[in-house]
């Protein structure tokens, strides 16, 4: 029975790709299932044998410990350099969007709160 590896949400296609190459490697059986037209699910890796799941999952450890030193090093580097997105960058050069969505978190925030202080007086 197939078991699931990754779940598709918010996987870039780099990393996909660095996956499928690390199971091919591996010699480890597996099968993409594609996310729904609707929205409902998102895809994911499958390892086709149970008994490559284990060795699957400890692989996928291993890379994403290595993935994420990695990217946590890029992101050090670009603030260094400045050209990392920061909330004063994104504030400089979108102002109005950075404006509206604090604006619309405060309305809704105002929403949620409103019965607590209805309610209490």
């Amino acid at each position: 029975m197939s078991k699931l590896l990754l779940n598709l949400r918010h996987v870039g296609d780099d990393e996909y790709q660095n996956v499928c190459a690390l199971l091919d490697r591996l010699g480890i059986a597996w099968y993409r299932t594609e996310p729904s037209p609707w929205g409902i699910s998102n895809g994911g890796l499958w390892v086709r044998e149970d008994a490559d799941h284990p060795r699957a999952k400890e692989a996928m450890a291993a890379y994403q410990a290595q993935r994420g030193e990695r990217m946590r090093a890029q992101r050090a580097q670009e603030l260094r350099d400045g050209t990392g997105e920061t909330f004063a960058n994104l504030l400089r050069s979108r102002p109005l969007y950075v404006v509206g969505v604090l604006l619309v978190m405060l309305v809704v925030a105002s929403l949620v709160l409103l019965p607590f202080f209805l309610l209490r007086g």
